[in-house]
């Protein structure tokens, strides 16, 4: 693709509304990611029952976000 052909479509690009950009930028992400597999979904929306199932019987341990954060911290400066 030229450089005329790319400067054309970021001026097209930019008249569209935030939506629609957003709408194109999700289309064109989604292109890169190769065809969706339905058994990753699945697992991933398993996963999330299970943690969720673990917070409210409240066998999970929480983090507030500083604790996080340092715990983050020590983990990168390894």
């Amino acid at each position: 693709m030229t450089t005329n052909t790319l400067n054309h479509l970021r001026s097209q690009i930019s008249t569209l509304s935030e939506s629609e950009r957003a709408a194109l930028a999700r289309e064109l992400i989604m292109s890169l990611d190769g065809p969706r597999d339905d058994s990753v979904e699945r697992d991933w929306n398993d996963e999330i029952i299970r943690r969720v199932s673990k917070v409210k019987s409240g066998k999970a341990t929480l983090l507030s976000r500083e604790e996080f954060r340092t715990k983050m911290r020590a983990t990168l400066s390894q």
